[in-house]
């Protein structure tokens, strides 16, 4: 999940641990222009102490006052609204005709943050049902198309990895995308059946496996909430990867390598049982085109390029374009 709400939850646990009176408030609604999407978490602590955000900007220090003064933390969840007319959108630095809903929790020890965090921290998607009347939290499994649910009566929220990456190769620049990956809400896996790679990797939360690249790539029946990378620079790992990620329905397949490379590339998958179609989902050379040279900004590049197509924008000028290909050629 994501690292700030990972942080507003552990923030959360130790404050009732230690005592302390707390609320979560969850972004539920949104109408107009919203600084901070639906599912986006903040806790406050009974003395003004704040975790994560909902707005970044005056709703938390109104909310602040609010909990200091004790009218926060409230028996029972409760709901608040920002926003509703021009003037309070100004006061509470929303852009304009912005309004969010907030669902408000108290939090004590039957919160089940223990649990939720234990489950998170074993890389499970899990939800968690909040009764608006009691109170009372139940946990369970989550599907990957499981979204956020308000109808007034039930919150329903999904926590944990969201989308998954496969990275291939164990390489320094695999070190940087999964770390980096992880902050976006990624679930990690690192293929390398390399002993001198996989021996030394070290990325914690970041699963690896040893086996070949088209055995994990279709043991991991990846989805649309799925992208690969092969960063091997090896045609013999890479391409098995790729013969398999570019049949699947994963909504980015990206390969390292120059322009030349991943041209030649696309004439090998060519000689496969790949159509023009799968061949043209390849992203190669990988990631947006921003002068990128050591392993840091690569991987910012890669992750770049796909947020952009996770969230359906495109940006033409920093995306190498498609070529067709066909058996032994590009065109």
């Amino acid at each position: 999940m994501d690292s700030v709400d990972l942080e507003v939850l552990t923030s959360a646990r130790e404050w009732v641990e230690g005592g302390h009176r707390a609320v979560m408030a969850t972004v539920v609604r949104t109408w107009g222009s919203a600084p901070r999407p639906i599912g986006a978490l903040a806790a406050f602590r009974d003395d003004g102490a704040v975790a994560g955000s909902v707005s970044g900007g005056c709703v938390e220090d109104d909310m602040i006052l609010r909990v200091r003064s004790g009218e926060l933390v409230q028996d029972r969840p409760a709901t608040t609204v920002y926003g509703v007319s021009a003037d309070e959108a100004q006061r509470f630095g929303l852009p304009c005709g912005g309004t969010l809903e907030l669902v408000l929790e108290p939090l004590t020890a039957a919160s089940g943050l223990d649990e939720l965090l234990a489950r998170i921290e074993r890389h499970e998607l899990v939800t968690r049902r909040l009764d608006m009347k009691s109170g009372r939290v139940t946990i369970g499994p989550a599907n990957w198309s499981d979204q956020l649910a308000f109808d007034g009566a039930t919150f329903v929220s999904v926590f944990g990895p969201r989308w998954r990456l496969l990275i291939i190769g164990a390489g320094q620049l695999s070190r940087y995308l999964a770390q980096m990956a992880q902050a976006l809400d990624y679930q990690v896996t690192v293929c390398d059946p390399r002993e001198e790679y996989a021996d030394t990797w070290t990325v914690a939360g970041a699963q690896l496996m040893r086996g070949m690249p088209d055995d994990i790539v279709t043991g991991m029946e990846l989805d649309a909430h799925s992208a690969v990378v092969t960063l091997t620079h090896d045609p013999k790992l890479d391409d098995m990867a790729l013969l398999e990620a570019l049949k699947s329905p994963a909504f980015y397949v990206g390969a390292i390598g120059s322009r030349k490379n991943n041209e030649a590339r696309r004439q090998r998958l060519a000689e496969f049982d790949l159509s023009q179609e799968e061949i043209a989902r390849l992203r190669g050379p990988v990631g947006l085109k921003l002068g990128a040279k050591t392993p840091p900004e690569i991987a910012i590049a890669i992750l770049a390029e796909m947020t952009a197509i996770r969230n359906g924008v495109t940006i033409t000028q920093f995306i190498e374009p498609p070529k067709a290909t066909v058996a032994g050629c590009a065109a």
